[in-house]
């Protein structure tokens, strides 16, 4: 083996240089800046592979929820656990439920990842027969004391506790109208193709979201949403009511 020879007195050693494309971390606390550091591992947020890499990482937690013969749902970083139960078995599924939970957390915690209990909700769905039957309205997650609400966002979809989505519908009024209030005083500086795009990316889109669930809703929910569209057609056709 040849010995690598002594750098030469006149020869100068310059500094490595981050790669253009490498990513930095600093953390701000209360007004405090820490030093910038190098990140040598990770994926920019918004990228195409992070939910994929996201959902590889997390796929554990389905056998930790399965181990407590609780249903769930996941989507992307969204987990939803539910239960069906008797009206007389409501305590015991509040057990069930929090022995998950805690479980979950005991299995975030040694995965690296954190529990936010101030975030989780829980919503009771039924009859209001069913419902008035049931006085649990507050659970106990760790240190963490969870009411029980009325109406819960379920990936943009306000569900209630009645199913009848009249919440969502109040929803969705309440946001096209407020759009549609934003919109007025500019679309006639705008041609009809540039207010058309704007219309559809700010309110029918907003319709078109899920619709499949207003099926079978109540006729005076349908026709608030239908009020929704024909104020938008009027805002941009300039029609009469």
């Amino acid at each position: 083996m040849t010995p690598t020879p002594p750098p030469s007195p006149n020869r100068q050693t310059l500094p490595l240089q981050p790669h253009p494309r490498s990513r930095t971390q600093q953390v701000l606390q209360n007004g405090c800046a820490s030093m910038v550091q190098q990140l040598s591992f990770g994926v920019p947020q918004g990228s195409v592979l992070g939910p994929l890499l996201y959902v590889l990482y997390t796929s554990e937690l389905s056998d930790v929820i399965a181990q407590h013969g609780l249903c769930f749902h996941q989507y992307a970083d969204d987990s939803e656990i539910y239960v069906s139960t008797m009206v007389n078995e409501a305590p015991l599924a509040v057990q069930r439920f929090t022995a998950c939970v805690r479980a979950i957390s005991d299995w975030m915690s040694a995965s690296r990842l954190k529990l936010n209990p101030t975030k989780t909700e829980v919503l009771w769905l039924g009859s209001c027969q069913q419902l008035s039957q049931i006085s649990i309205s507050v659970i106990q997650l760790q240190s963490t004391t969870i009411r029980v609400v009325d109406s819960a966002r379920d990936l943009g979809v306000v569900i209630d506790f009645k199913l009848s989505l009249s919440t969502h519908v109040s929803a969705l009024c309440r946001s096209g109208f407020y759009h549609m209030h934003q919109l007025r005083p500019v679309l006639s500086s705008l041609t009809h193709e540039a207010a058309r795009t704007l219309v559809q990316a700010f309110i029918t889109c907003r319709l078109d979201y899920c619709n499949s669930l207003l099926n079978g809703v109540s006729h005076a929910n349908i026709r608030r949403v239908q009020s929704v569209q024909n104020a938008a057609a009027r805002l941009l056709t300039g029609a009469r009511r």
